[in-house]
């Protein structure tokens, strides 16, 4: 809950402490009151984010859009502040130029994730509630373990009205503003 304190510290305070101290490249979020440390992506993983920014760049309608990885989002949650930071972000150009670390998602069209061993069940509950509740339009999930890329529109509260599954290695279509479609087959 917001203001929650363990042994003195907040849960803020915790999260910018952990966040600190962590190796470069490990990946702190704070999601539905709980601090995630992740380590370093395996191969695989930085494999799929590099061919899911290629296909958006390749496939984007308006040359205006841009894909942005390592983009810190921070929204107010249900239970109070969340920082993520996605696998891919799709945002119109220049949405991020300041120098903040932490951005509202506003601009933001789509969040992708990949998932790996100790993210999956984070990126396939919490995080659809999450990116909904802050209106992003599009959350698409390559999820490695079940062999599915879902992709989820239309937010609405803690959920989004649709959501497409589709097996890996078949095409995967994509909706407005992107609107084109995402061969799954290379994750």
């Amino acid at each position: 809950m917001p203001g929650q304190e363990y042994e003195g510290v907040s849960l803020d305070e915790a999260f910018q402490l952990f966040s600190s101290v962590s190796p470069r490249g490990w990946r702190v979020e704070l999601i539905e009151c709980q601090v995630h440390v992740t380590g370093m992506s395996d191969g695989g993983h930085a494999t799929a984010v590099a061919e899911l920014t290629d296909q958006v760049v390749g496939g984007r309608l308006s040359p205006t859009l841009r894909p942005y990885t390592g983009i810190g989002l921070r929204t107010r949650g249900r239970h109070g502040t969340e920082c993520f930071l996605p696998d891919l972000v799709v945002a119109p150009k220049g949405s991020f130029d300041d120098q903040q670390e932490w951005h509202v998602p506003d601009a933001v069209l789509l969040v992708g994730e990949v998932t790996c061993a100790s993210t999956a069940g984070r990126d396939r509950v919490q995080k659809i509630r999450c990116y909904a509740r802050a209106g992003i339009p599009v959350y698409l999930l390559i999820d490695r373990e079940a062999g599915e890329a879902v992709v989820c529109s239309e937010p609405d509260g803690d959920d989004y009205a649709h959501k497409a599954i589709h097996k890996l290695g078949t095409k995967v279509p994509l909706p407005a503003p992107l609107g084109f479609v995402l061969d799954s087959a290379e994750f």
